[in-house]
C-alpha cells in the first residue's frame, strides 16, 4: 500500500466513506514532516490545507498584543485541525508549533471542499468536530481564567483523550513534561510538580516520556 493512501485510510474521517471519495481525497492528500519546535504557520499565515497530525505534537496558540501567550489546543497524533480557516478562507488566527518532530498528512482546499460537497459521511465528522472543538476552546479560556497550575496541567491532559477529537488514544499517550508544560502554559518544572502530585492522588502514573490515565473522569473535572 502506498504511503499516501494509507495516511488517508487510517484517518478518523475516512471510515464511512466510500471507495471513490477515498480515492480523490488520496489524490488531493501530501505528506510533511516538521522538526521539533517549527513553526508550521504563523498567525496571519494563510495555510490552505486541511491538517491532520500522523504522528508527532502540535501546539495551537497565540500571543495577545500585551505580550500574554495562550495555549488553545494540542493537536497529538490523529487529530485533525484547520477545518474553519479552510470554509472561512481566511488567514489562521494563531500560530502552529510542531513539540516534537511531526509527520502532518495535508489535504489541499479543492480537495477539502469537493468532500464537503460531495459526501455526506465526511459532513457528518464536520458537525462532530466543529462541535467538540468549540466546547474544547470555550473551556480553554474558561480554564485558563480560574484554574491553578495543576488543575490546567491536568485538563490539558485529559483533552489529549477526547475520543472525538484523538481517536484511538487509548489509557496512555507518550508525552514529555516540557510538552505538555507547554500545552498548559506552565513552565516544565511546574508541569512535573503537578504530575507527581496528581500521580500522588491515583490520577495517572508518569513513566519515563509517558503517562497513563488511571481516572480520565476526574482529570476532566479537575
Amino acid at each position: 500500500m502506498a504511503p499516501r493512501d494509507d495516511l488517508v485510510r487510517r484517518a478518523v474521517w475516512a471510515g464511512d466513506l466510500g471507495e471513490a471519495e477515498i480515492e480523490r481525497a488520496r489524490k488531493g492528500t501530501v505528506e510533511k514532516v516538521f522538526p521539533k519546535g517549527a513553526y508550521i504557520c504563523h498567525r496571519g499565515d494563510r495555510l490552505d490545507y486541511w491538517t491532520g497530525v500522523a504522528q508527532g505534537l502540535v501546539k495551537i496558540s497565540t500571543i495577545s498584543q500585551g505580550g500574554k501567550a495562550m495555549t488553545f489546543a494540542g493537536i497529538g497524533t490523529g487529530g485533525w485541525f484547520g477545518e474553519g480557516s479552510i470554509l472561512k478562507d481566511e488567514p489562521r488566527q494563531y500560530d502552529l508549533v510542531a513539540l516534537r518532530e511531526t509527520r502532518l498528512a495535508l489535504v489541499n482546499r479543492a480537495t477539502f471542499f469537493w468532500l464537503y460537497e460531495n459526501s455526506a459521511a465526511f459532513n457528518r465528522f464536520l458537525v462532530r468536530q466543529l462541535n467538540e472543538r468549540m466546547g474544547q476552546f470555550i473551556a480553554t479560556i474558561e480554564h485558563d481564567r480560574i484554574l491553578d497550575a495543576k488543575a490546567r496541567v491536568a485538563r490539558n491532559l485529559s483533552w489529549l483523550f477526547n475520543p472525538v477529537l484523538y481517536p484511538g488514544a487509548g489509557s496512555q499517550i507518550e508525552i514529555t513534561q516540557e510538552e505538555l508544560g507547554l500545552l498548559a502554559g506552565v513552565s516544565r518544572a511546574v508541569a512535573n510538580r503537578s504530575l507527581a502530585e496528581l500521580e500522588d492522588e491515583g490520577l495517572i502514573r508518569a513513566e519515563h516520556r509517558e503517562i497513563r490515565v488511571l481516572d480520565l473522569a476526574a482529570l476532566k473535572t479537575y
